[in-house]
């Protein structure tokens, strides 16, 4: 049964809409303690950019449940079309609905990232919270793994799912593995687990409020300067648009 705050108001950004909400931790935590499952796109300018060029990834873009504005480039457009909302970025969100899962005794699972790195940063988030119920699995599975890790998530049914494979492979495995949890709350974070596990640092504070966060990551990895074309397409096109 769906709650009052089920359905939230959302703003057209390109091929997908971004749901407006003063605090997506609180309308998530009413939904997991309903039992509502929700898969959770954390938008930002490069995301959207690939809507604009793939259909697949435009139709599970829109297929989720709740689309937040994880990009700096995302505020820009909601702003030009006059509607105010802050940036929240998906690690974040992730973070605030730990601290709840540890309060509520949730059940967490942690999947993706290379061998070790979840682990790790499952025994940093036990150093905050200790009683944190987390399940970790790598993200390089051979198909046997990967037949055996979707019975264990059958056999769990977690609350929180957190997926760090990259995008848009991680928005294509929450689509095709949602039945398995249909109760579950599923998030792509992308390298969320790299900064938990303290392999990479997010940008310094500074270069967050000042929305220059894709900047500092593109100087920790050049090799994305390709993708990164993505930001100036998406602002030169919204301001087109």
């Amino acid at each position: 049964m769906l709650t009052a705050e089920s359905f939230l108001p959302s703003v057209p950004v390109f091929q997908v809409l971004v749901h407006l909400h003063p605090n997506y931790c609180q309308w998530l935590t009413e939904r997991i303690q309903h039992h509502q499952g929700t898969h959770v796109v954390t938008l930002n300018a490069e995301i959207a950019m690939m809507t604009e060029k793939s259909k697949a990834i435009a139709k599970v873009i829109k297929q989720a449940d709740l689309i937040i504005p994880d990009g700096a480039g995302i505020v820009l457009y909601l702003k030009l079309k006059g509607k105010k909302q802050h940036r929240v970025p998906g690690i974040e969100l992730a973070e605030q609905l730990l601290a709840q899962a540890a309060a509520h005794d949730w059940r967490v699972v942690f999947f993706g990232g290379s061998p070790g790195i979840a682990d790790q940063a499952k025994e940093n988030w036990l150093k905050r919270y200790p009683d944190l119920d987390i399940t970790t699995q790598h993200g390089y599975l051979t198909p046997e793994m990967a037949a055996d890790w979707q019975s264990q998530l059958k056999q769990l049914q977690p609350q929180l799912i957190f997926t760090c494979l990259g995008v848009p492979k991680q928005e294509f495995w929450i689509e095709e593995h949602r039945h398995l949890c249909p109760h579950s709350t599923w998030i792509g974070l992308g390298g969320s687990f790299d900064v938990w596990a303290g392999v990479k640092q997010r940008a310094p504070k500074l270069w967050q409020k000042l929305h220059l966060e894709w900047l500092y990551r593109l100087y920790q990895e050049p090799w994305r300067w390709r993708r990164m074309l993505a930001l100036p397409q998406f602002v030169w096109r919204a301001l087109w648009s």
